[in-house]
């Protein structure tokens, strides 16, 4: 037994001896964990040329994680001012700022005191005042520059969790609404960019992500007219040098050869792509003609628009809004059909006071003889209906004026559904016609409603049908040629029938009178809402080491990357 014990002893110190040995090891082993809820990412392009980018992050770091001592954040490019750069961690101003040894070109940031432990959340904040060479020409209109950013990005394995992110651009003073075009967003984030004004007076583009990748690249682009910054600024060369991280030179060598090869192909591919780009683009945003700076929020509803310019904010079809254009002015006895199809209308003599400069418009377009100019006035008269919707938003919220208008919608509707009779039925359609041609499902509901039961037209009804009161093969005559108001001697349709001939003034417009709705629509968009520029070509690389590190090159438009960063 005591050979047992000093064998047993002899063990256990061994063990011992062991685990002394490995405790520093388990301690240096603990590796940087953490997730990054919330960034905000504001870029504003100054009138000097030079852009500043702010940074606000929200880290939360695991239990299990490394205590978050430095942060390291990307910059376009090395024409950056060091002495530009700020940064506070929880409201505390960081004095440790310098060049990052792991991201270049980029800062690395000491948090010191405010360091973020494992377990602990913590916002970190990175002012850089001063980026030069960031704005190039622009490929497709020579008085324009293109403002392309990729915003900063972290390395893979250490991040977890999606994050919310918020990025801004913010335009030179000056610059007005309908002016800056934005370019395609990156996927996940909103298609178009909300507009709005910030505490200086800058127009503003802002695209959001819930649930975006911290880890991957996404990239941002605008387009503004080159009057508002200073011309030399406009970098007119290659793009300014943008060195790699340590331990990247086979990277760059190998680049350095296959560069005269990419840059054709970048190029063509380019171009190829903006041709696709086009097409697909265009096809999805021709039918939203409203400009861009109606989409600027504002406080408060648009009370008091009419149901057709409810329905330009609501970007209705425009073969509908004609439509209610048109039965608005057979409803004020200012004009009859004199033919169907080819839909034909001719205004009375003596017209009402009460028209508005849009049916104005309307009447005189239909005076046009020849279907080609026909169409152009009725384009004209769109745009025109368009701007005046857009002057009267001034200062208004679009949100909120469009849910009040949906609202009036919705109680219209409920209004004639809820009718008893037949009469009180087509009363209240007849009343709120215009309101109920809002709805996206119009068609459907006038169908459902009107599926029974006769329909007690309205008293303006011989002007828009003209063979009302005359039997025609295969079709309902009236039952009653009489054009009281009320009670038995209202003239009737089968409901089926009087639907179906409401719906079809919808289309008459687009089959005989503007042809294709979507290139008249398309027209009317390229007046009051032109479309935007797509993005800029531009190829970036990863290189290794460290923290993780960039380098970027651009071909054919402008770029600036900023690139891989994170928390150590």
């Amino acid at each position: 037994m005591p050979r047992a014990k000093k064998v047993f002893s002899i063990a256990a110190i061994a063990l011992l001896a062991v685990s002394f040995l490995l405790i520093p090891t388990l301690a240096f082993a603990q590796t940087y964990t953490y997730s990054l809820p919330q960034q905000f990412i504001d870029v504003y392009w100054n009138e000097d040329g030079t852009s500043s980018l702010d940074y606000v992050f929200i880290f939360t770091n695991n239990p299990s994680g490394a205590t978050i001592e430095y942060v390291d954040v990307g910059v376009p490019n090395s024409n950056y001012d060091l002495n530009s750069v700020v940064a506070y961690a929880n409201g505390v101003e960081l004095n440790d700022i310098e060049p990052s040894p792991y991201v270049q070109p980029g800062v690395a940031v000491g948090l010191g005191s405010q360091s973020i432990p494992g377990g602990q959340t913590g916002e970190v904040r990175v002012f850089i005042g001063r980026v030069r060479d960031v704005l190039f020409p622009d490929d497709l209109d020579e008085n324009y520059v293109s403002a392309v950013f990729i915003p900063n990005y972290f390395e893979g394995g250490s991040i977890s969790g999606s994050t919310e992110t918020v990025l801004s651009y913010h335009f030179p003073p000056g610059m007005q609404p309908e002016e800056p075009r934005w370019h395609e967003a990156p996927s996940g984030f909103s298609s178009e960019p909300e507009g709005g004004i910030d505490d200086q007076g800058r127009l503003t583009y802002t695209w959001r992500n819930p649930s975006a990748d911290a880890t991957r690249r996404y990239t941002f682009g605008a387009s503004f007219p080159k009057q508002y910054i200073q011309e030399s600024a406009v970098v007119t060369g290659p793009p300014p040098p943008t060195s790699g991280a340590a331990g990247t030179s086979f990277i760059a060598e190998l680049f350095g050869c296959i560069t005269p090869l990419l840059v054709p192909i970048i190029c063509i591919g380019g171009f190829l792509g903006l041709v696709v780009w086009g097409i697909t683009s265009d096809r999805s945003r021709k039918l939203k003609y409203l400009p861009p700076k109606i989409s600027i929020e504002g406080h408060g509803i648009k009370r008091g628009l009419t149901a057709v310019e409810a329905g330009i904010l609501m970007e209705e079809p425009m073969d509908k809004i004609m439509t209610m254009i048109l039965f608005g002015l057979l409803k004020k006895d200012a004009a009859t059909v004199i033919s169907r199809d080819p839909l034909d209308i001719e205004p009375e003599k003596t017209l009402p006071e009460n028209l508005r400069k849009y049916e104005l418009d309307f009447l005189e377009a239909f005076q046009e003889k020849s279907k080609g100019a026909r169409k152009k006035a009725l384009q004209k008269m769109m745009v025109e209906l368009v701007r005046s919707v857009g002057q009267k938003m001034k200062g208004f919220s679009l949100k909120e004026s469009v849910a009040y208008y949906k609202d009036i919608t919705r109680r219209a509707w409920e209004q004639v559904e809820a009718a008893d009779t037949p009469e009180v039925k087509s009363e209240k359609f007849d009343q709120h016609m215009e309101w109920t041609m809002l709805d996206r499902d119009y068609d459907d509901r006038t169908r459902d409603v009107f599926r029974t039961g006769p329909v007690f037209v309205p008293i303006w009804w011989p002007r828009y049908d003209p063979g009302f009161g005359r039997a025609a093969t295969g079709s309902a005559a009236p039952s009653t040629p009489s054009l009281g108001r009320s009670g038995p001697s209202m003239p009737t349709l089968p409901g089926s029938a009087f639907a179906g001939s409401v719906i079809t003034g919808v289309q008459s417009f687009s089959s005989s009178v503007v042809g294709s709705i979507s290139d008249f629509t398309s027209s009317i968009t390229n007046v009051t809402n032109p479309p935007p520029k797509p993005p800029a070509s531009s190829f970036s690389r990863s290189g290794g080491g460290g923290g993780g590190g960039c380098a970027c090159a651009c071909a054919c438009a402008g770029c600036a990357c900023a690139c891989a960063g994170g928390g150590r």
